[in-house]
This record gives structure tokens, C-alpha cells and sequence, in this order.
């Protein structure tokens, strides 16, 4: 496995009371997921910087996944490193190849890019600043710093608003934008990713970092929109809202098991008791349980499922504390086999 470079922090008090800081320059990969992109990917992949301060080497990898057309030699020709999936796996496969191959070339840094000339890669040296500054260890981009921007449609802009209270209220943090792709990670965010979803993955990392207890903060990002390009992600509303809820609730009913089943079983609790509250009003009055018997009935059931939700939640809970052990040790034995 490469060297790679790490921060040193030799503090050393003067004699004015002043403190020295050495810092020892930082590997950068910035990645960029690809699918039939042959058209624009060499362009692309020019405009990167080729120099930034702080960081002493800079390489490419372009995640081809499964293209049908000259994409992955186009990008070699360029000077991009290359890895290529058989078939088309999904954004969240191709995010999960980069952090792979990111920890194995000893990287410090990995930084999302797309590959479609959507966003202005020269604000790379600035997204990563408040990683280089130690102010977080994933920065990830935000489109609507200025609201909605030009030929966005309306539906897709509503769609990632609701989407980002949903994470906020969820995560506690406040977010403007969870789906952008163009982010950066340290290198500890890298080894404490764990992720799943092959449909996506940028929901997905913000919960597992923030449920993790690393920073995570927002950068406004310049991103334009083609009229006539279709996202391969989020294509379909319909196909993307569904798919990312999914996402979400797996990784709620993993990471906050309780609340994921004890919220429902909850609900289903307080219908129940307004269904037998309901029926005891009525009883009250009429001195009979007829016509409404089948509420009562059906106010039992549901108090019987949500109880039995809410021990489940409490059970999972127990589990969970397991899960929190291995991902523990996951991280250790990731250090163990990449810091070698």
C-alpha cells in the first residue's frame, strides 16, 4: 500500500507565549462517477486543479459504471485512474468503489464530483478548507444557498426541500440541500462510512456520519442545469423519492431502532385508544356497545400491534448496542488494514 501523508501537529510553546504549527501536505483524490459520459469527461477532467495549497498530491479516479461507450478509455487517456464495473451498479455502489480505493491509495482527502460538467470544479480548493482547517470531517454541497437555481424543475426542487427538513428533523441538524453529489471527506470519515444503498448514497452518508458523531457542515456550491439532461439518479421523481425514503428508513430502523418502531407502534397506540375512548363514550351514553362493537374490536387490535412494535423497538434497541460494537471493531480492523 502507497505512504500517505498525514497531518503533524508539533505544537511548541516560545517565548512569546506564540504556538508553532508544522503541517506535512495532504493526498487529495477527487472522484467522479461516470455512465456513457464520453462526450464530456476528458473536458472535465482538465478543468480539475492540478495544484492547491495545503495538499502535495492530487490524483483522479473516475468510477465507470458499466458504460457502453468510450467513457473509461477516454478517462484514462485524460490521466484519471479507472475503475470499471461490469454492469451499471448504482451511484451508492460507485461512491462505495471510490471510498475503497481512496483508502487503499492513502488518501486524505476524497472529494465527489460529477462528471457531467454540472458543477464548477474550481471550487474544490474551497470545499475542502473546512477539513484542511480541522472545522469538519465531511463537507457536503449546497445548491439553494441562492434559492432555486435556473432550469431546475420546480418538482425536483420541492422534492429535495421536503427531503432535507426530513434529514434534518431526523438528524437534529439543519440541512439546505442532503442529495447534492459534489462533497468532500477526511480521511476518518472515510473509514467510519458504512454504507448499504445502491440506488444512492447521499442521504444515506449524512445520517451514518451525523449518527456517528463526526461534523458534518454545508458549502454553497455553483451547479448548473442542462434542459436536456436527464439525472441517472433522480430521473424519475417518483422512482428517486421512493427509492431515497427507503434508504432513509433503513437506516433509521438501523442507527434508531426505538424511535423507527417505537414511533409506530406509538401511533397505532394512540388510534387504538382513541377507537376504545371512542366506544366508552358511546357505552356511556346509549348504555350499549351497538353499532360500534367492531371499534372496540378494532381499537384492541391496534393497541395489541403497537405494543407489541414498541417492544420489538425496545428489543432492536438491545441489538443495536451489538451493532454499535461491530461497527467499532470494523473501524479498527479498517485502520489496522489501511494505515499499515
Amino acid at each position: 500500500m502507497e505512504k500517505r501523508s498525514v497531518y503533524i501537529l508539533d505544537y511548541f510553546l516560545g517565548y512569546n507565549g506564540g504556538v508553532n504549527l508544522l503541517v506535512l501536505e495532504m493526498k487529495l483524490i477527487i472522484y467522479m462517477p461516470a455512465l456513457n459520459e464520453q462526450e464530456g469527461i476528458a473536458e472535465v477532467i482538465k478543468s480539475l486543479p492540478k495544484e492547491i495549497e495545503g495538499i502535495e498530491e492530487i490524483k483522479v479516479l473516475v468510477v465507470d459504471d458499466g458504460s457502453t461507450d468510450d467513457t473509461a478509455k477516454i478517462a484514462k487517456e485524460s490521466g484519471a485512474e479507472v475503475v470499471s464495473h461490469a454492469v451499471n451498479k448504482g451511484v451508492g455502489r460507485a461512491f462505495q468503489s471510490a471510498v475503497q480505493y481512496a483508502l487503499e491509495k492513502g488518501g486524505d482527502i476524497l472529494v465527489s464530483i460529477d462528471a457531467d460538467r454540472q458543477f464548477n470544479s474550481e471550487q474544490i480548493p474551497h470545499i475542502i478548507q473546512p477539513i484542511l482547517n480541522n472545522k469538519a470531517d465531511m463537507v457536503t454541497g449546497n445548491r439553494f444557498e441562492k434559492g432555486i437555481p435556473l432550469n431546475m424543475p420546480k418538482s425536483k426542487y420541492w422534492g429535495n426541500a421536503q427531503m432535507s427538513k426530513l434529514i434534518s428533523l431526523i438528524t437534529g441538524q439543519r440541512f439546505r440541500d442532503v442529495s447534492c453529489g459534489f462533497r468532500a471527506y477526511n480521511r476518518e470519515a472515510l473509514l467510519r462510512l458504512n454504507l448499504f444503498g445502491a440506488f444512492t448514497y447521499t442521504q444515506e452518508s449524512i445520517l451514518d456520519m451525523v449518527f456517528k458523531g463526526l461534523r458534518v457542515v454545508e458549502f454553497p456550491v455553483e451547479v448548473i442545469y442542462f434542459p436536456q439532461r436527464k439525472s441517472r439518479v433522480a430521473g424519475s421523481i417518483v422512482r428517486y423519492a421512493f427509492g431515497t425514503l427507503n434508504i432513509i428508513l433503513s437506516t433509521l430502523r438501523d442507527y434508531k431502532p426505538m424511535v423507527f418502531f417505537g414511533g409506530i407502534g406509538g401511533i397505532l397506540i394512540f388510534i387504538g385508544l382513541v377507537m376504545e375512548i371512542f366506544l366508552g363514550i358511546h357505552f356511556l351514553l346509549s348504555g350499549d356497545f351497538t353499532p360500534f362493537k367492531f371499534v372496540g374490536f378494532t381499537g384492541f387490535a391496534f393497541l395489541v400491534f403497537g405494543l407489541l412494535l414498541v417492544i420489538v423497538g425496545m428489543l432492536a434497541n438491545m441489538f443495536n448496542r451489538v451493532r454499535v460494537n461491530q461497527e467499532k471493531i470494523l473501524y479498527e480492523l479498517k485502520k489496522e488494514r489501511y494505515e499499515d
